[in-house]
């Protein structure tokens, strides 16, 4: 049963300082959130462009995944838009496909994060999406609030 999430979480941090923060998500995360990520590394293209593949390992404890690759389908600069589908790992086990668009907008002195995620699950007993919707917004709030304080 394939299934769209849309929503849209709204920061304090100054759009373009958020969303270079988002580009460098690679080198970023895993000295934010450390409790998640123990590595992201490229393992294809510049890290930045279409095409690139990144390599995420998950910090020891993280719930049912260790590792997923994706691969960047979206890179739009200039309109702040990020996407990405999950193309190996245990993601993969519990649904079929998994994409993930980011469209960072201006809002007042701020920004906030338009979210689209795409997914099917590969069988019934995947729990609902809730727990993706969760850690969308822990991460967004999570990096604005770091980003408010360096």
């Amino acid at each position: 049963m394939a299934s769209t999430i849309e929503m849209e979480v709204d920061v304090k941090s100054p759009i373009d300082k958020f969303w270079d923060a988002i580009a460098d998500s690679t080198a970023l995360f895993p000295k934010i959130f450390p409790h998640h990520y123990k590595s992201i590394e490229i393992i294809e293209g510049d890290g930045k462009s279409v095409g690139t593949v990144r390599l995420l390992k998950y910090a020891e404890g993280f719930p049912l995944i260790t590792f997923a690759k994706e691969r960047i389908d979206i890179a739009d600069e200039e309109n702040k838009k990020v996407g990405y589908s999950v193309i190996d790992g245990e993601f993969l086990t519990y649904l079929k496909y998994f994409k993930a668009t980011y469209h960072v907008v201006p809002k007042g002195d701020a920004c906030a994060v338009k979210v689209k995620i795409e997914m099917e699950k590969a069988m019934e007993e995947v729990p609902d999406p809730e727990i993706i919707e969760q850690m969308i917004n822990m991460t967004f709030k999570g990096l604005d609030e770091y980003l408010l304080k360096n």
